[in-house]
């Protein structure tokens, strides 16, 4: 059984940046997509940016192009999401999950999720 734990979570200023994690724990990570999914309050879940298990795709929303990077250590088990420039407007909470998936990304039909961390923008 595949378990997710997202870190790095904070208060930042507007312009901020942030690095998230997201460790994953139990199986091995080298044949999971992971994707980033955002919540803001009073908003629905959504997918932001995805990484495919061997690191050689990647998908971003165009609200956070530019801005927001993923990465992965499959050998650390290890997922990052590097946010720059953050907004008010990215504060919320911010899940990591895994898709049995290789080569490609998305953002449906995840089958692991972890718990989020909080990502507050505010000055």
């Amino acid at each position: 059984q595949l378990q997710l734990v997202e870190s790095g979570g904070g208060l930042v200023q507007p312009g901020g940046s942030l690095r998230l994690s997201c460790a994953a724990k139990g199986v091995d990570l080298d044949r999971f997509a992971i994707s980033w999914f955002r919540q803001a309050p009073g908003k629905e879940r959504e997918g932001i940016v995805c990484i495919s298990n061997d690191g050689e795709f990647t998908n971003a929303k165009d609200s956070v192009k530019g801005r927001f990077t993923i990465s992965r250590d499959n050998a650390k088990k290890m997922v990052y999401l590097q946010v720059n420039n953050l907004k008010p407007e990215d504060a919320g909470v911010y899940y990591c999950a895994a898709d049995f998936r290789l080569a490609w990304c998305q953002f449906d039909d995840m089958q692991f999720w972890g718990k989020g961390t909080l990502v507050t923008v505010s000055s």
